[in-house]
Parts: structure tokens; sequence; C-alpha cells
């Protein structure tokens, strides 16, 4: 492990250094070169959940990390140096402990606000907090003014998305010990809906996703649940409802013991086909469902190779070797209470339709035991990585560089995708890459959530087989269908240090 400036580590497996000692040789192709960040900063026991987003509108992604003493943190970016403001802006140092963070634009003025979901158990009440961002320089919690307190909800997953396409973005709150319950925003307040059916689902959730998996333009909803319960699939039938197809399309994962069940989910199309396939976390053996593009799924996860047994928390499709294939990295434990150790995976996506895991036990990326994200926070075109730590006496919020080396570093493509009006309201909006013949390259979603109980408001990240101009098509949800915008001839090269911007017409 060597030191380099501004606290920051290079990382190897330790397995994989002494076979280059006594070989000669250097790390096996496969090892995946990180640098620990600000590693005093960061270590800090008790770290649950973790979302990026640019509060501020300075064009770099800040930090937002919940902790279990009710800390939460918001670390500045300032040119890849993180700084904890989250005092001074009013967020909140001490208090109930805060499980999930998730960031939306739930007034639609600009600047993204953020949800915190309290996890006490009774008899003190629990609560979520709506932190409303005023201009990037405070936040002030007006939970209780907009109908969001949420009361005796045992936090899990909350999702800003608009599930109505009415152009406001909706707030979906699960619950791991009652219902799950959709608030619909009308006019920056909050009324709860579906109150007595279907999305107000009692099995006890811990991950939820919303992405559109039958193309029809309205944004459907899986839930992964825990304590021995069935995951449910809800497809959005707009005014009509939700109705849960989990079951008919073998979603659902029936016979589970009790002590096992879905943790969290992870929505990306990690074979290039163009149709979004889906990822559970399981306290059990993982799961892969395969999108086949005409409604239907098929569970590949053993022979994918990622359906490792254990305790899986959280998981978040990355490229991060720039190849042109999703990656997936999955928080993972092992050991008894009070005493449990990271075991996570990194399965590098080998572009035939399956991975190989490439962490072992003493490598330092094995880090995390809940919340996880991919992040280019230093804008240097290759995506990094960011672990929380929340078991055992130690542990922390860990940011590890990607060093990846040679012209594959910056062979990427951001996307930002924005609403006609220039905010950050289109979660669930998917974008594509072709190449110049037509042929796709790669689908991506705006992010709903995932990760472990967060939801971060990020461009979306391509990385590149090469910088060949490609075209890119952005498919906006919408009560009359999906409504496509293109834009062609896109040159890689020409926003190797900035995001394309993609608004919704009006």
């Amino acid at each position: 492990m060597q030191r380099t400036s501004r606290q920051a580590w290079t990382i190897a497996p330790l397995g994989l250094l002494l076979a280059g000692l006594m070989t000669g040789s250097a790390l096996a192709a496969t090892d995946p070169a990180f640098t620990a960040i600000q590693r005093e900063t960061f270590e800090v026991p008790g770290s649950l959940s973790n979302a990026w987003a640019d509060f501020d509108k300075d064009g770099d992604l800040d930090l937002a990390v919940s902790l279990k003493g009710g800390d939460v943190r918001l670390y500045r970016n300032d040119n890849g140096v993180l700084i904890n403001i989250g005092p001074a802006l009013g967020l909140p140092t001490a208090g109930k402990e805060v499980r999930g963070l998730s960031w939306g634009d739930f007034d639609g003025d600009g600047y993204l606000d953020l949800l915190g979901g309290s996890n006490v158990m009774p008899p003190e009440p629990n609560r979520s907090f709506i932190w409303k961002n005023e201009g990037g320089k405070r936040f002030v919690d007006v939970a209780e003014k907009i109908g969001l307190t949420i009361p005796g909800r045992i936090s899990r997953q909350a999702n800003w998305v608009d599930y109505d396409n009415d152009g406001q973005v909706d707030l979906y709150a699960s619950n791991r010990a009652g219902p799950n319950q959709l608030f619909h925003n009308e006019g920056g307040v909050f009324r709860q809906v579906f109150a007595d059916n279907g999305v107000t689902d009692s099995r006890p959730t811990v991950g939820s996703c919303w992405f559109d998996y039958n193309h029809d333009g309205k944004l459907d909803l899986f839930l992964a649940n825990q304590s021995g319960a069935t995951d449910a699939l809800w497809r959005n039938d707009g005014e009509k409802g939700f109705t849960d197809v989990a079951p008919s399309l073998g979603l659902n994962a029936p016979g589970r013991a009790k002590e096992e069940g879905g943790v969290g989910c992870a929505v990306g199309d990690y074979d290039n086909d163009g149709n979004l396939d889906l990822f559970v976390a399981v306290y059990g053996a993982s799961l892969l469902y395969r999108n086949k593009g005409d409604g239907a799924f098929e569970e590949v996860g053993k022979a994918a190779g990622v359906a490792d047994p254990g305790h899986a928390v959280g998981a978040a499709w990355g490229d991060y070797d720039n190849d042109g294939y999703l990656d997936l990295y999955v928080t993972s434990y092992e050991g008894e209470a009070g005493k449990q150790t990271p075991l996570d995976r990194l399965y590098h996506n080998n572009g035939k339709g399956g991975f190989d895991q490439v962490l072992t036990r003493e490598s330092l990326l094995n880090a995390g035991d809940h919340g996880v994200e991919w992040v280019d926070y230093n804008g240097d075109g290759a995506l990094d990585l960011s672990v929380m730590r929340g078991y055992s006496p130690v542990g922390g919020h860990f940011l590890f560089r990607n060093d990846l080396q040679g012209p594959a570093r910056g062979r990427s493509l951001e996307v930002l995708v924005l609403d006609s009006k220039g905010r950050y309201t289109r979660a669930g909006a998917e974008v594509r890459l072709y190449d110049k013949a037509g042929k796709i390259l790669a689908t991506r979603l705006v992010s709903t959530g995932g990760g472990y109980n967060a939801q971060s408001a990020a461009p979306v990240h391509f990385g590149l087989k090469s910088f060949e101009p490609v075209t890119v098509e952005v498919s906006f949800m919408s009560n009359d269908g999906v409504k496509k915008k293109t834009v062609r001839g896109v040159s890689p090269k020409a926003f190797s240090k900035k995001p394309l911007v993609i608004r919704e017409d009006g």
C-alpha cells in the first residue's frame, strides 16, 4: 500500500501483489487499479447511504452521506477535494439514524433537494426529512409543510420519479416494516395516492427501482422484499393504477426462507441489446433477470456468474474499464452480528453474456457492506467507486479514484438529461448510443434509485470502444407512449471534460 499525496493510497489486491513479486510480472490484467482518496476524512463508522448530485450547480458532483448517529454529511467537491459543509448549510450532525438519501428537485426550482428517512426502533417515532435546497446556499427541512414527514416509516429506498408523466416529480417511499406509500406532487405539496391497493405494498421492502420494462412510456416499479417475502413488479396502468405482474413473469422469487429476501435492485442493459435488465441483491443467492424485449424475462444469475450466495446488500452497474459493457459491483458482508466484515464482488462483464468476479478478500476495494455508487467525481472520463461500510466498530464512506491507464481512461461519453426547462426531473428516461451504421452500442437509465437506499442525480456514463462519432437517442416517458429525441454525429472527444446535455422538447 503506497502512500500518495492528499490522503490517498494506491490500491491493489494483496494476493496479486504477492504473485507479481514471486513471478516478477506486473499485476494481472483483470486487477482494477484504484486509489483510496482522503482516507482519514472518510473513516467514519456507521456509514450507510451515499448519494451524489451537483447541489450548488458548479459543474461537479458532490457527496451526501448518512451515518447511524444521525449525522448527514454533505461534501462539496472543490476540484476533486471533498469538504464537509453540511453543518454550515443546515444539515443535522446528530439525531435519528438516517437510513437512506435521495436527491430530487421536488419544487422545480432547478436546485436539487435531499430526502432522508429515519430508521429507529419503536417506541421512538420514525419520520422522513425533506431538506429543501435554497439556491445552493442552505438546506431547510420542509417535510411537514409539504406533507412528507411520513410518520411510522422504517425507511428504506425512496424514489423521486414522475410516475404519472405530468411534469412534476412524485415520491415513492418504501417501508421495511409497514406499507409502502406513493405520494403525488400537487404543486409542491404531496398527497398519498392508491392508499388502499397496488403499490401501497405491505411486504417488507428494502429496494425499489422504477423503469419502463414494457416500453409503453410509463414507469413500472420493482420491489425487492425481505424476510422471506416474494418480490413484486408493479406494472403502471396509468389512471387505472398498478398491477403486480411479477408472478406471471417469474420475477417474484417464491419459496424463500424467513431469513432470505431481496435487498437491493439495480437496472442496466448488461448485454447491450437495448433492453433494461434487472439485478437483485439478495440474502441468499442473488438474481439477474435478462429482459428479452417482448415483455418477458429470464433468470440467468447462475449462468452469468453473478448468483453468489450470502448477504448481498447494494448493487450498482458501471463500466469501470470503458470497454463498452456494464460491470457490476455488489456490496455484501459475512460474519456474526457486530463483527461483520465486507465480502464484496466486482463482476467484470466479459462481453459474452457473463461475468468474471475480480475481487479478493484481501483487496482494499473489498471495503463496503451497504451503499455503493459509480461516479466520475473528478471528471476525467473514468468511473470512480464510492462505497459505505456501516457494520462493525470500524467503517467509513470510502472513495476510490479509478486509475485506468492509456487511451481507455478518457474513452467515454457522459449524457445529462434534463427537462424542457433545464431541470433534473427526468429520472427513468433511457439513453441509447448507436454507431454510424445504426447498430445499438449501449443503453443507460437515468437513475431512479439504487446502490443502497439512495438516489443520485448525475449524468449517465458510457464507456466506449472507440472515439468514433455516435448517435445519441433519449427516450422520455409520456402518457402518449415513448417520445424520442435524437442527436446525430456526436464526437465523444468534444465532450471529454463536460457532459452532452440533452433537453426534453417543450
